[in-house]
Formats: C-alpha cells, sequence, structure tokens
C-alpha cells in the first residue's frame, strides 16, 4: 500500500497515530470533511492493498491499520522542506541545527558505504523494516503529506524529532553490514529508509 493510494481514496492524507512499534495506525477525518457516511468510506479504505482493517470511531473518525508500514517509502520524494535559519555551531547535540544536518550527513553516508559494501540496490523488501527503531523513523515519515497541507506545518520541531529518531535507528539498526556480516535485504530495506530521511531533513553531505 502507498501512502499516496491511501490519500487518494481518503481525498486526504491521513494522520499517523500511536508510536508504530507493534501496529502502524493512520486516523482520518475524511468522512465527517466530505459529509460521506463513515461505513461507505470505510468500505471504499478496506479495498486498498495492504489496509488491514478500518474501524469507525464513536467520533466519526476513521482508524485504519496497514499491514507494512515501510510501504510508504514507495512513494516517497524529496520534501523540499527549507532549512531553518539555525546557526552552525556549537556543533554538539543542544544545537538543533547540528542535530539535523548531521542527520543528513549520516544518511548520506550510508548511501556512499553501501555501494562500496556492496549492498543490494535493488530488491526492497518494506516488511524487512520491522525493528521498533525502523518503524519509529517510518512513524515520523509518515506525517509529511499531513504537514505539506497543514498552514501549520511546524517544520522545526518535527526536522529535530526526525533527525533524533533516525540517529538512533543509524546506531542501533545499521543500513550496511558490521564487522564480517554479509550485504543481505534487510541492508537494502534501511538504505531505501536513509534515503527516505536524506530527502527530508536538509544539511551538507559531510561533516
Amino acid at each position: 500500500m502507498s501512502a499516496r493510494e491511501l490519500a487518494g481514496v481518503l481525498g486526504e492524507p491521513p494522520a499517523p497515530e500511536g508510536s508504530w512499534e507493534r501496529e502502524a495506525v493512520y486516523v482520518s477525518a475524511a468522512a465527517l470533511r466530505r459529509r460521506l457516511p463513515a461505513h461507505v468510506l470505510a468500505d471504499r479504505v478496506r479495498a486498498v492493498p495492504g489496509v488491514a482493517g478500518v474501524e469507525v470511531r464513536g467520533d466519526g473518525l476513521l482508524r485504519i491499520t496497514v499491514t507494512v508500514p515501510g510501504a510508504l517509502l514507495e512513494s516517497m520524494e524529496p520534501a523540499g522542506i527549507p532549512e531553518p535559519a539555525w546557526p552552525d555551531f556549537p556543533r554538539t547535540w543542544d544545537n538543533p541545527g547540528f542535530v539535523v544536518r548531521y542527520g543528513h550527513a549520516r544518511a548520506c553516508f550510508v548511501r556512499r558505504w553501501a555501494r562500496e559494501l556492496g549492498v543490494p540496490a535493488t530488491g526492497f523488501r518494506p516488511e524487512l523494516l520491522d525493528d521498533p527503531v525502523d518503524r519509529r523513523v517510518l512513524r515520523l515519515l509518515a506525517e509529511i503529506p499531513g504537514r505539506m497541507v497543514s498552514r501549520e506545518p511546524g517544520w522545526e520541531t518535527y526536522l529535530v524529532r526526525l533527525a533524533l529518531a533516525y540517529h538512533d535507528a543509524h546506531e542501533r539498526a545499521p543500513a550496511v553490514p558490521v564487522g564480517d556480516e554479509a550485504p543481505g535485504p534487510v541492508h537494502t530495506a534501511r538504505v531505501r529508509l536513509a534515503e527516505a530521511v536524506r530527502g527530508v531533513l536538509p544539511g551538507p553531505e559531510r561533516m
């Protein structure tokens, strides 16, 4: 399931809910805004490939569970988010500019090292992005479509949250082989995740 396909059926991007650590959930008020019977729109959403279930909540919102959260990367494009006017120094974790730019540089590092270490560039399997730290990054990436159409997207806070989640994933769920480990499909999937992050976080290729 692509996030774009789900948004197309709803008529607007749904909002991710919860942590996604165990279950990837979106909520949508599209039925209320479009003045459609919620059960009718729910049936349409259930027909979208990759949707595991749709619940009509008491408040009229749709609660949508997806099978493979990593599938959202299949329709992701560079977000083109403007870089906030953060100072370059100090280059410490107290400086949000450093946190975000270093996250971008790390994602660029992954691209270079994946190529040198022979990580396959094809064969993306989104279901392999199932580590809790990978799912946390996916959960944040899922916010982008809704923020893009919001009058108050709150990019500064969002970029820091995404960068911190990616730093955690970069360290705890490496995208490139470590030691004598052979490159495999999970590395291909994590390189794809790094590419998505690289297209969102502003910054230089090296720091």
